[in-house]
């Protein structure tokens, strides 16, 4: 009696615990800084100097571990955002980037360079950045050469064209095998080009040359790309136009970009539950709290529970 009285008081006990997910570590969160004036969900916001650094150090303050600096939207062609972005000449790019580079750096922050061009990825990683973030999936060899020449770590991101989501791009029999071949394709020209495999990581390219039916299957199936490719993964569901179709307005209108946080965090939850290893989000307070409630839901599926009182 006394026995079983002292196990009702230990689960008492538990029961009124709060399991505690894991560290902001486990999952990086890489904080979106378009200094650009024409991103689609926040261009002009950031493209001066003090603007820009007082973002990433807000985003930093908010848990990011690395602040993504892009000085070029990727913002494809399509029926979600009309003509796409325009070209930005390689001087332009490298005028945007490179102060907010150096006092990110000087500030003590993990900075990558969301480029395609190889002058701005060298000169960003000679600044001191770490990554570069490449949406072309290593289409330029004299990039992929860059960063093997500075030590650079480097993410290939899958992408057809210019990420337009219409015609043959979004053609794929199926898009997660066909996604992680033709990463494996990104994988070995980087490798090729002397780039060690352990700076290589990959990002499945959510909502770019995919519609947005392709966009949640590749989230949905998250575990096995991460399996097929075994690199570590970066995901990038954040505000994107795959949610606003997902999940309209009640009135059937697609809500804006700033309109997707929540949608955002279901999708950056269930890129945890597949074992991302980060997330590219423009929201970091938010997102990082999706991000531990996910990662404390697997482990206590995995039965890895930590508990505070």
């Amino acid at each position: 009696m006394g026995r079983s009285a002292r196990r009702s008081a230990k689960e008492r006990e538990d029961a009124d615990r709060i399991p505690v997910g894991v560290t902001p570590s486990v999952v990086s969160l890489w904080g979106v800084l378009n200094v650009t004036p024409d991103s689609f969900s926040d261009g002009g916001r950031f493209d001066s100097l003090e603007a820009a650094i007082d973002h990433a150090r807000r985003m930093r303050d908010e848990g990011a571990d690395v602040i993504d600096v892009g000085g070029e939207s990727s913002r494809p062609k399509g029926k979600d955002y009309g003509d796409g972005a325009e070209h930005v000449p390689m001087a332009e790019e490298l005028e945007r980037v490179l102060p907010v580079v150096e006092a990110l750096v000087a500030d003590g922050i993990t900075v990558s360079v969301d480029t395609v061009k190889a002058e701005v990825a060298r000169a960003g990683l000679a600044a001191g950045a770490r990554f570069v973030n490449d949406v072309s999936g290593g289409a330029s060899l004299a990039l992929l050469e860059a960063v093997a020449a500075n030590d650079g770590r480097l993410v290939l991101m899958h992408n057809r064209g210019k990420g337009e989501t219409r015609g043959g791009n979004t053609h794929y029999s199926d898009v997660v095998a066909t996604v992680a071949a033709e990463l494996t394709q990104s994988v070995a020209r980087a490798r090729g080009a002397g780039v060690a495999e352990d700076r290589l990581w990959v990002d499945p390219g959510l909502g770019f040359a995919k519609t947005a039916a392709q966009s949640m299957e590749l989230l949905t199936r998250t575990a096995e790309l991460r399996a097929r490719l075994g690199l570590p993964m970066l995901i990038g569901p954040s505000r994107k136009s795959f949610i606003a179709r997902t999940a309209p307005n009640a009135d059937g209108s697609l809500p804006s970009p700033t309109e997707r946080e929540s949608g955002t965090a279901v999708a950056c939850a269930l890129a945890v539950l597949g074992g991302c290893d980060a997330l590219r989000v423009h929201d970091v307070g938010a997102m990082r709290q999706a991000a531990l409630v996910a990662q404390a839901h697997r482990r206590v599926t995995d039965g890895e529970v930590q508990w505070t009182s």
